[in-house]
């Protein structure tokens, strides 16, 4: 146990939004599981974008939060700069043995303003994913590696969600072998509900067999292929229907292309209750072109059901090619064929869904988030206590 003159550790945890998805899944699980007796923690974000849900309102109500304006999605300098000068107060008000951030944004900003501040802190930083490949032109990327190169080097620790994500930073040299450390995703499934009535809420035919799509509707995300994928799969008489939980700027194409072209899919919008989308669904199918580790899929694991995705990330680390889904290219027929051989039978769906299972709950769970979070923070306190 570290010594902080009788004091509980202070944690201040810096996001720019917990809008729904991963990042504020494994914040919101890391403020509710660190034992209070030996933390104290503060949660410092910005606001979500109106195409965004904000879990802290629909979902992790019981978690307090200081909202900071300008510490969102949005680029403005002049509210970026108001953003980090009030990060700087409530660092100095708080005075946190330990600043960790979490997302590119609140990662320039919260790092910067604890260098700023002149409070010593223990500095850590996740990597939920990376803006490498897949968002930029050419130049924007290389200013992203730059920050991320300068900033590195005053990070005390960093943590990336998958093996394939650190090994791509580590690539475009940012931060060294030494001060990286995987920390894989860890939650926990609320019980689901049974299949009739999932698909009642739902307003689905539970005799139907349906394929889930989960997460923002982005361009990252190539709704445009998983679109591409159904239609191939719809052509060749397929009896599947596919659902599509989630929203965000590409929602109105998507629904307008699925109308036009008469795609069997229908679209949730944003679902707070996952489970119920997971109860209904019996395959689920992922088509980013990067991604870091998608809690979507972990969720699928843990809810027995098999999955197909594109070999992109840290993917394969969540799922076992051939074991519990398929991975493949980057092709919508590659998607389309996995899809179909899943759709088809329904012994390799249970097969791979037990395995699924069985993986996720060991390799993700959130009781070992917690812990090893607990423990890092301890152990780089204790080193910096007695270097």
């Amino acid at each position: 146990m570290v010594e902080t003159k009788n004091e509980r550790i202070r944690v201040m945890r810096i996001i720019a939004r917990m809008n729904v998805g991963g990042p504020a899944v494994q914040v919101s699980g890391l403020m509710r599981g660190f034992d209070s007796n030996r933390f104290d923690q503060k949660l410092v974000t910005g606001f979500c974008a109106v195409d965004e849900s904000d879990y802290l309102e629909t979902v992790a109500t019981d978690i307090t939060a200081t909202r900071i304006k300008g510490l969102g999605r949005s680029i403005s300098p002049r509210a970026d700069l108001a953003a980090f000068i009030q990060v700087v107060r409530e660092i100095r008000a708080f005075r946190p043995h330990v600043i960790h951030t979490h997302t590119a944004k609140a990662g320039v900003i919260g790092r910067i303003a604890s260098i700023v501040s002149g409070h010593s802190s223990v500095r850590v930083h996740t990597y939920h994913g990376h803006l490498l490949h897949g968002y930029f032109g050419k130049y924007k990327t290389l200013l992203v590696i730059l920050i991320e190169r300068f900033l590195a080097m005053f990070t005390t620790k960093l943590l990336a969600v998958g093996k394939k994500v650190m090994d791509d930073l580590l690539a475009a040299r940012i931060g060294t072998a030494n001060k990286f450390a995987v920390m894989p995703p860890g939650l926990q499934l609320d019980e689901l509900p049974t299949r009739e009535e999932a698909c009642k809420t739902l307003g689905l035919d539970p005799a139907m067999k349906y394929c889930a799509f989960i997460g923002r509707i982005t361009k990252i995300k190539r709704p445009d292929r998983f679109l591409d994928a159904v239609a191939l799969i719809n052509s060749q008489g397929t009896n599947l229907h596919f659902i599509v939980a989630g929203a965000g700027d590409l929602l109105e194409y998507s629904q307008e292309r699925s109308a036009k072209e008469g795609l069997p899919v229908t679209f949730l919008g944003w679902r707070e209750d996952i489970e119920t989308v997971l109860a209904a669904s019996d395959l689920v199918l992922l088509t980013s072109d990067n991604e870091g580790t998608p809690l979507s899929l972990i969720q699928a694991g843990m809810a027995n059901l098999p999955i197909v995705a594109t070999r992109v990330g840290s993917i394969d680390e969540i799922v076992v090619d051939g074991e519990t889904g398929f991975l493949t290219d980057l092709s919508a027929q590659s998607l389309a064929d996995a899809v179909t051989r899943l759709a088809s039978s329904e012994s390799l769906r249970e097969e791979m869904g037990k395995k699924a299972h069985e993986y996720t709950i060991k390799r993700y769970g959130v009781e070992r988030l917690v812990k090893d979070h607990q423990d890092l923070y301890e152990g780089l306190l204790s080193y910096r206590a007695n270097s």
